[in-house]
């Protein structure tokens, strides 16, 4: 993993970075990927960072995302343990200073089993971790990049309630994607994200607005895998934090309006050797006719085991998909998605914006940047999970060798959706959940990620599509109410 510009190299570095501080900020990330944490005194931190970590209450993976304890109890964090704690172990990697907090000193940790020190089982740091270290066994780094597009209103936490999450102001208005001019509604907060989240070590590759009102989309910096997905989670931190200093509420939703874009989290991976070469790109030998035994003419650019990556995906994509989009709301940026460029089939195809899998290779990049970006998940991904999905299919598709055993998207009419020639991916959370936690499902290989990954977060997706089917929603009440 990347370290943080300032990360100390030893416990004796860290006292140092410290020496003019009194408290310290420590998060860890729950299944919804959200944030997790709280303020230590320093003597307190510096006494967990020389020992093995500290004692966190597991509830985090007890409850949802709101709060709300599980509908049936499962196997981390439950009434018959008592809630008990987990091991909170702090990654001095991770280091690096709030700039709107008064510069106070910020850490990640890690969680592991109380009783055995393992890795927590649904930690999604600690599952992307193992991830890495399998790719590692065979001589594999994984890189990313996340690319965010979110809605941004000009609202607060309380005025949200009072309205009751309806009729809420857009930033700016009307559609405006790659403006120049919208940018300069709201210079500072559009700077200021930019700024602060260089300030806290979180990179930043490219910044401007989307199509839809009040819409931006950041790019994050490539960079190591679980590099990309603390930034990637700090990014959405520091996005809120510099919102609310500007009275905007930036939302990484996936799909706020039933009638505009959905906001996307596309997903952009390759992997290295140990020598830090792509082992995606073609040599440049092989740059003037392409690869002979490619399957197909899209592949042409892309090294054979980019291909047996490629097809690992698109094996096993559909029984991971509550990784890839884990909410009920992320579904319905996916159904009917081609009418806004969002997939929702098994598709792929050479730089097409139109396929789930876009393979991003020479002639249109340098062979050096050569990747695929998963047009999959929404901005409500949590990029450790997804990211882990997506390195550990590919993973299982080099080690299997696995061929392309369907065509680019390119061969494909709008009717083979319907006709069946083209597989489609899970419309709902629930369908989905059903799909990952069936005994067969690729997720519960030894592989990929087990029995009892599935089990528990197979049980929070089923919590989710509970309380989704005994909510009554506006447009129930809007369209039944009087003439039903």
């Amino acid at each position: 993993m990347a370290a943080t510009s300032q990360a100390p190299k030893s416990l004796q570095d860290l006292e140092a970075l410290l020496a003019n501080d009194i408290k310290v900020k420590v998060a860890g990330i729950d299944v919804d990927g959200v944030l997790r944490g709280k303020f230590m005194s320093k003597e307190k931190f510096l006494n967990a960072a020389s020992a093995d970590g500290f004692g966190f209450c597991s509830v985090i993976f007890g409850w949802d995302i709101h709060d709300l304890v599980y509908s049936r109890e499962l196997l981390i964090s439950n009434k018959s343990n008592g809630y008990h704690d987990i091991n909170a172990v702090i990654d001095l990697s991770t280091f690096r200073r709030i700039p709107w907090e008064n510069n106070v000193p910020f850490f990640l940790v890690s969680f592991f089993d109380p009783d055995t020190k393992a890795p927590l089982s649904v930690d999604p740091r600690g599952i992307l971790k193992i991830t890495a270290e399998r790719a590692e066994k065979i001589g594999r780094h994984c890189y990313a990049g996340v690319e965010y597009e979110y809605f941004n209103f000009k609202e607060t936490p309380e005025s949200v309630v009072q309205k009751g999450f309806t009729d809420l102001q857009p930033l700016t208005p009307g559609m405006h994607g790659y403006s120049l001019l919208r940018t300069q509604l709201n210079n500072q907060y559009f700077l200021d994200l930019f700024d602060e989240s260089a300030k806290f070590d979180v990179g930043i590759e490219g910044h401007h607005t989307e199509t839809g009102p009040g819409v931006l989309e950041t790019a994050l910096a490539y960079t190591s895998a679980l590099r990309m997905a603390d930034n990637a989670i700090l990014f959405k931190y520091t996005a809120k934090s510099v919102g609310m200093k500007h009275g905007v509420i930036p939302s990484f939703m996936a799909k706020p309006w039933g009638n505009l874009p959905g906001c996307s989290g596309h997903v952009h991976v390759s992997l290295r050797d140990n020598s830090g070469k792509n082992i995606f790109a073609m040599s440049e030998s092989e740059l003037k006719t392409g690869r002979k035994n490619a399957a197909y003419e899209d592949t042409k650019f892309f090294s054979q085991e980019g291909e047996w990556f490629l097809a690992g995906i698109l094996d096993g994509i559909a029984d991971v998909m509550p990784m890839v989009v884990p909410t009920i709301n992320g579904y319905k940026r996916l159904v009917g998605g081609e009418a806004f460029w969002a997939p929702n089939a098994v598709t792929y195809g050479y730089d097409s914006r139109a396929a789930s899998i876009r393979i991003i290779s020479p002639p249109s990049c340098p062979p050096a940047a050569t990747r695929m970006e998963v047009r999959i998940p929404g901005a409500d991904m949590n990029p450790y999970f997804a990211l882990s999905a997506i390195f550990l299919l590919g993973l299982r598709g080099i080690e299997k060798k696995l061929p392309l055993i369907s065509p680019p998207i390119s061969h494909f009419s709008p009717e083979d959706r319907k006709n069946g020639k083209v597989k489609m991916l899970p419309i709902s959370l629930e369908s989905a959940t059903i799909q990952m936690m069936r005994p067969e499902s690729i997720a519960r290989e030894e592989g990929m990620f087990g029995n009892e990954f599935v089990e528990h977060y197979g049980g929070t997706r089923e919590h989710e599509v509970k309380l989704w089917n005994e909510a009554v929603t506006n447009w129930e009440v809007e369209r039944y109410l009087e003439l039903a």
